[in-house]
């Protein structure tokens, strides 16, 4: 009678664990606002990612505490993929700017694939900051130290450590000015009540195009599908910007099984080839592109270090 018993355990424990997934709706956690570049992308590929398992997947918003609320949710989830996160590089930054985060980014997460990545530029208001390209630019900071402003949506952004990057690299001296919220840090340069901005690409191209704006930098090996006139950073001989951009992700709870973490990368990036997926996203400013569980990993890995040292050199704070 023991044995039978172990053998119906055993049988029982096989067939659970052969359970195909998903076997219940899927939540896409998405640990910011409603209408950011995350959400947008979440409410894209869930339709399509339902489709191709045969069950709902359900985007839920979870807000606050600069993302560690949604992103602690994910963390403690069962690994069995049906709760799953797409978010984006401030994962990697948020833990060197807030001490008390309550997870591990390296420790507490299985990363599944890249999916989007969005590029920054250096953006100017041309009346009252005079340059053409960055060599002009950086020669008229250089020549005033401390008289130019920029603005960002608000201390810790990556529009702020993107610029403290440019300033430690360059040994330049530009006064932060910071804003609550990306609005009213693109209606003061607008305006001309800063002289210049480091900021995503989509945002700031009506304005550009309006000529209130001139952006005479993008980052990124090429030059930006959306805004291609603009010079990149390295063709105007500044070597360190071809990778600071914003990259968006899907990434599950750490001890996902490998061969589910296989599967949904497969998924995924099925979805994100899509015609109809591509072309919505780069309507919106979003750059779709696919990467391996293992090449994710990698650049959390190294991003993580990278803007420590920045954030600890430049000094950053949060409010």
């Amino acid at each position: 009678m023991a044995v039978l018993r172990i053998l119906l355990l055993l049988a029982f424990s096989c067939s659970s664990m052969a359970q195909p997934f998903p076997s219940r709706p899927v939540t896409l956690i998405v640990p910011f606002s409603p209408g950011t570049g995350i959400d947008i992308l979440a409410r894209v590929i869930a339709p399509k990612l339902a489709e191709k398992w045969g069950q709902p997947v359900v985007v839920e918003n979870k807000a606050g505490a600069s993302g560690n609320i949604g992103t602690e949710l994910v963390a403690k989830a069962p690994p069995d993929g049906h709760t799953l996160m797409v978010t984006v590089n401030t994962f990697t930054i948020t833990p060197s700017l807030i001490k008390s985060t309550p997870y591990d980014v390296l420790a507490d997460f299985s990363p599944i694939s890249k999916i989007a990545l969005a590029t920054y530029c250096f953006d100017v208001n041309p009346k009252v900051f005079p340059a053409n390209n960055m060599q002009e630019a950086l020669a008229l900071i250089k020549q005033n130290p401390g008289r130019y402003f920029f603005a960002s949506p608000g201390n810790g952004t990556p529009h702020h450590i993107g610029m403290e990057l440019i300033k430690l690299r360059l040994g330049l001296n530009a006064t932060h000015v910071p804003y609550k919220g990306f609005a009213g840090a693109m209606q003061d340069l607008i305006g001309g009540q800063v002289h210049m901005m480091f900021t995503l690409v989509h945002s700031s191209i009506p304005h550009a195009k309006s000529g209130r704006i001139r952006i005479l930098g993008v980052t990124g090996t090429q030059r930006s599908p959306q805004f291609p006139e603009a010079p990149t950073f390295r063709e105007q001989g500044i070597d360190f910007m071809d990778d600071v951009d914003a990259w968006y992700a899907v990434i599950g709870p750490a001890k996902l099984p490998a061969e589910l973490v296989a599967k949904l990368n497969a998924d995924v990036n099925s979805v994100m080839a899509l015609a109809d997926v591509k072309q919505n996203l780069l309507g919106q400013g979003l750059i779709p592109v696919t990467s391996t569980p293992e090449a994710l990993a990698a650049l959390i890995r190294s991003d993580v270090p990278r803007w420590a040292k920045v954030i600890a050199e430049a000094k950053i704070t949060v409010d």
